[in-house]
Order: structure tokens, then sequence, then C-alpha cells
């Protein structure tokens, strides 16, 4: 076996060596890829060459096709991806750290998507950050049709981007817009209700610079305004610099949990008022170790106020309790026993319908310890690292994606294999019903890009809070638009390689001269589920790496009558988006749904939309229970009915 990028990989590097070591073996020649017609020079290179997670497309869509007939859910619909007729011609670009000069480093990470109102027009609109190229916001246009809003600012040129959140930070009844970077300064834009954003970071007193991930708007003490929570990775760059500004990955930078001094902490901002915030960190005791790319709240012991779970991407992922506004506790033992040790996505939701919040945890990094074949992807990792890398005991974590069902009494139970929610390389769950059945599902944005192999984004029907069954094939989310399943990822010249080169780039150019384009497999980053054409079901947008997004477009309800509710919060004495708040809708017939209002959309991503709530059969609604963050509890009763919106505005 070829051992130069092996060597270059120190022994303080276990995590690394084997990730490398598994490509080479996994992938030891390339092959041209045929052009499409009048595509001009260079050649283009497909890597990997022999690629089972493409091969395997046809066998899996017909076995999914076939274990279909036996789905007692609704599954009679389809997704199409509208990207060319939606007008939206954004491109993820990625930094060389990825590309050319590839290293196993966070930059692969790539970025989120958020959607939110941004004009008050009734239409959802939707921001893409970005690493390399411009961030973009498009407005919904409607009839499924954008336009880009030319807004210098929202572009945040000279960063390299990579979270977004919507929120109404100054309770103006429009939503402000917060963006996170590596190393380049994070960003608070005020929407002044036209669409039209200005950067207020200095005045706001959020000048932080960091290798910031994931933000989270929520109202820890209850005064009414929205709070900021920023999570930070940790140091995983050097202080050169790169050809698009980035600061170069460490050549260690998946050891780097394993050294404190690069250990970054979360931030909690609490909002003053008048769009100034403060960091309290330190004052309310929120203390995780752990290098956390993003964070999720909920009311999780029932008090009436928010909780902060925080993941570790390496290693165990922190729960806090809220002190009824004062502080916070760390209590992980006492709900989550055992916690994934990748962690990567996070969702709160209540999959069984009994009332009760329960938590979905995607794990990327226990899934880069082996590489598997297809037949293992719905498998827990086979293989972990050792006990010193893993920085704790292998039987204190889950070695994959976790579910936790909330019991009501004492630790959650993880259930993951049992309800068949495993799969392999997964960055983060977007959480709805998809098929208005009364039971929300959960589409995992997955797969990893060059240079390894095809992995497929998974979408996970509901049944009825038994189990989830695979639908990505069966929906038509796989295969992607035209069958495609690679993208062009960068150049490479042969004829001048760098004196000591990544074997995979040896190996690329192997008996070439020139400059080739390789192509790389396709993968989605993050997604959001919402109603982009206002049709009443929901439709499905991402944001590829290093591509263009997809916008997946629903026909469940052209195909067949659906009910449904959307639930609009106004607060008051609350936080104007009503975060915080629960709602509960009670059917004619006594079916009960319930849900906590997060804006959590997806991965690196909060968005501001109306929640939506499938109601199966029913199209008659009893009564709407809200209870809001102030402590004020709602009952409507009167002028309910499906397929509208209701809005809700909280008593004073």
């Amino acid at each position: 076996m070829t051992t130069t990028l092996l060597q270059r990989l120190r022994s303080n590097q276990p995590y690394v060596r084997l990730i490398v070591a598994a490509l080479i073996l996994a992938y030891p020649s390339v092959r041209a890829f045929q052009a499409p017609s009048g595509t001009a020079s260079p050649p283009e290179i497909r890597y990997p060459a022999k690629d089972v997670g493409v091969d395997s497309l046809v066998r899996r869509a017909q076995e999914q096709k076939q274990a279909a007939t036996q789905y007692s859910v609704v599954h009679d619909f389809h997704f199409e991806d509208k990207l060319p007729e939606s007008g939206i011609t954004f491109r993820q670009r990625i930094v060389d750290d990825s590309g050319l000069n590839y290293k196993p480093v966070h930059y692969d990470h790539g970025n989120g998507i958020a959607v939110a109102d941004v004009d008050g027009d009734g239409l959802y609109d939707i921001y893409f950050p970005n690493q390399a190229g411009p961030s973009e916001l498009w407005k919904n246009l409607g009839g499924g049709k954008f336009r880009k809003i030319d807004n210098p600012a929202l572009a945040i040129s000279g960063r390299i981007g990579v979270a977004a959140s919507f929120a109404d930070i100054d309770n103006d009844g429009d939503q402000d817009l917060y963006v996170t970077s590596v190393r380049g300064g994070n960003l608070l834009f005020e929407n002044d209700g036209h669409g039209n954003f200005r950067d207020i970071t200095r005045e706001a007193g959020l000048l932080h610079s960091a290798h910031s991930s994931g933000s989270v708007f929520f109202d820890y003490d209850h005064d009414g305004r929205l709070d900021l929570l920023v999570c930070d990775v940790g140091q995983y760059t050097s202080e050169k610099k790169g050809a698009q500004g980035q600061f170069v990955g460490l050549p260690d930078a998946f050891s780097g949990h394993m050294y404190p001094e690069r250990f970054e902490h979360p931030i909690l901002y609490r909002n003053l008022g008048n769009n100034r915030f403060k960091d309290v960190t330190a004052a309310v005791g929120l203390t995780p170790l752990g290098w956390s790319g993003d964070a999720a709240v909920a009311d999780v012991n029932g008090d009436g106020w928010p909780d902060v779970y925080f993941l570790n991407m390496m290693g165990a992922s922190h729960y806090y309790e809220n002190q009824g506004g004062k502080g916070f506790v760390e209590k992980t033992k006492t709900y989550f026993p055992k916690t994934s040790w990748g962690a990567m996505g996070i969702k709160f939701f209540d999959y069984d319908n009994d009332g009760r919040l329960d938590l979905f945890v995607t794990d990327m990094h226990s899934d880069m310890q082996d590489n598997v074949g297809p037949e293992l992807e719905k498998e827990k990792a086979p293989s972990h690292a050792p006990d010193s890398f893993l920085m704790g005991p292998a039987s204190s974590f889950v070695f994959g994606n976790s579910m936790y069902h909330n019991t009501g009494k004492g630790p959650f139970e993880e259930v993951s294999d049992a309800m068949g929610v495993e799969n392999y390389w997964p960055w983060g769950p977007s959480v709805a019903d998809i098929n208005a059945d009364g039971w929300d599902d959960i589409f995992i944005a997955s797969s990893m890009n060059f240079p390894f192999r095809y992995g497929i984004n998974s979408m996970l029907l509901n049944d009825h809070g038994k189990k989830f069954l695979n639908a990505e094939f069966q929906l038509g989310i796989e295969p992607r638009r035209g069958g495609r399943t690679h993208t062009p990822f960068f150049q490479l010249n042969c004829s001048a390689m760098p004196p000591d080169p990544q074997e995979i780039m040896h190996r690329i150019c192997a008996n070439r001269k020139g400059t080739v384009t390789v192509m790389a497999p396709l993968g989605s980053r993050a997604a959001v589920l919402f109603d982009l054409d206002n049709d009443g079901d929901l439709d499905l947008v991402t944001n590829d790496f290093n591509s263009e997004p997809q916008i997946l477009v629903s026909d469940l309800a052209a195909r067949r009558p659906i009910h449904w509710l959307k639930v609009l919060l106004t607060g008051t004495a609350s936080n104007r988006d009503g975060l915080g708040a629960t709602v509960r809708v009670i059917s004619a017939a006594g079916a009960k749904y319930f849900k906590y209002n997060d804006g959590k959309s997806g991965y690196l991503s909060q968005s501001s939309l109306p929640l939506y709530f499938g109601l199966g059969d029913e199209n008659a609604i009893s009564r709407v229970e809200i209870h809001w963050p102030s402590g004020r509890d709602q009952a409507i009763t009167q002028g309910l009915r499906a397929n509208e919106i209701l809005r809700v505005t909280e008593p004073k």
C-alpha cells in the first residue's frame, strides 16, 4: 500500500490516519468521465472511479420500491427538482482546503440555509450562506419563482460564511439576520421591514471572530427579547492564508479536540434591548467542553424554561437545564447517559404524538471511521477509535445517530435502531410532516463529496410513531435530477505537480499531462422544509456542497386531498416571534398534535416559518392551545378551519 500521505500524518493523528488509509485502499485508480456533448477541454476525470454509491442506485431504488408496497403511510407522491424553473442561480463554492489542496479539515462542513418572509408579502424567501463565493438572498415571487435581492452587505464578501439564523431581534415585526463565519467576524443585519438589511454588528456589541458555526435565537430569561447563542467549533486553522482568503486548515485538524488550548467556548449574548447585546456566558454558567458545531433549545423538563443541548462533534455532548432564567446547570447524565460521539445535527420534536418532546441527533464523525458499502448504511459504525482519541470510554457513547424517546420520567430512552433512523454520513435533520398525515417525518442532508464515493440523502417517513421508513427513492429525492451524481470540483495541472503532492492527486494524474477537471460526487449539507409555492404541502430546498441547490417541489396536494393547519404566532409580552411557545392542535375526532416553536429548520439554520400541522384524514379542528414563553395560556375554539393559516396574537 502506498504510504506517502500516511507518513505525513504523524502519530498524534490516529483518526485522520484511519480515514486516509480507508480512502487509499478503497479508491486505487481513476477513469475518464465522458463529458456532456459540446463540453470544451480540459478533460473531466471522475473521482473515485469505482463508486459503489453510484453503482448501487438502481438496485436500491428497486428494493425500496418493493418495500414500499407494504407501507401503510402515504407515499404515493413525488418531489421534482425545479431548480431550472425557479430562476435561482446560486452556487455554493468551497475553499481549496476541500478541493485542490484537499485535507481533512472542518471546512468540508459547508453551509446552512435559512428561510423567512423578509418583506412581509406572505411569501417565504431564502438566504444561502456561502464559503468562497457570495452569500445570496432570493426573493420568493410566488408560483415557484425567485429573484435575487441585490444587497452587497448580505454577500458577506471577504468572509468564509457558515450558518444563518432569521429572528425578530427588536420585536418590530420583521425578520433580522445573523450570519456566522470562520475567523472573519460574525454579522448581524437589521431588517427595515421591506427586505432591506443593514449591518449593525458593531453597535450591537457582537464583534466576535472565531471558528464560529451554528447560532440559535431564544429567550432564555423570558424578558420578551430574543437572546443569541453562538457555537464555536475550536481552532482548526493555522495563521497562513489561502487563495480565497481563508485561514488554511491545520494538518491535524481532526485531532484538535485532544488539545485543550484549541478549545473555543460557545457564547450566550443577552439581548438588552435597543439592538444591544451583552456576553453573559460565564455569568449564567454555560461551560460545555467540546467542539460544538450547533445547539438546540427545548423545555426538556417541562418547567416552562428553555434548556440547551450542545452538540459535540468529537466527544460527549452536553445538556444544560435552565434555572428559571437565572443560569444553567449541566444535567446531561440525568437525561442522556450516552450521547452520539460525532454529533453534527439536532432537532427536538414529538415523533410519537404523545405530547412530549423527543430528541434526534445525527452523527457524522463516527461514520468516518470506516468506509462501508450501501448494505451497511443503516447500521451503527462497525468500529471506533481508541478511548484515548475518543476522550472517554467507548461505553459512554453511541457510534451513530441517536433517537431519544422522552418517557416523561428519568433518562430518555435511546431507540434509534428500533426506530430505523440510522443512515450514512449525515449532516443534519429537517423535520416536518411531508405527507400531511399528522406524523412528523425526517429529511437528513447527507454524504461527503471529494474524495469519497457518492452518498444519498435520506427521507424517513414516520409510520405512526412506530418506526421510520426509507422513502428517498420512492419519493423521487434519489436519484437526483437527470441522474446526476457528480459535479466539477477543481482543476488540476498534471504537468506541474507540486514537489510533495497528496497521494490522491498523484493517482488522479497517473499517466496524464496538462490540466484536468476533477469531477466529485454531489452531496447536500443543509435543508429546509416549507411550503415554497403555497399549495398546502411542504417542499424541500437544500444547500449542496460546491454545487447549486436542489429546489424539490412536492406534488402531494395535486395528487390527493390533504388537510393541514399553519399556525403563525405573534408575541406581545413574549418575544414577537413566539419562540419558545408550545402549540397543541386537537381535531374534532380527538387527535392531538404538539409542536415546540424553536425555529430550528435544519443543519446550521434557524428559520422563521409558520408551524405546520398535518391533520391526516381530519378536516375539522376543535381546539388550538398555546402556552406562551411569558407563562400565559391561550385557547382558541372558534373559527378554526383546515387548510388555512391561523394567525394568533398573544393576549395582553
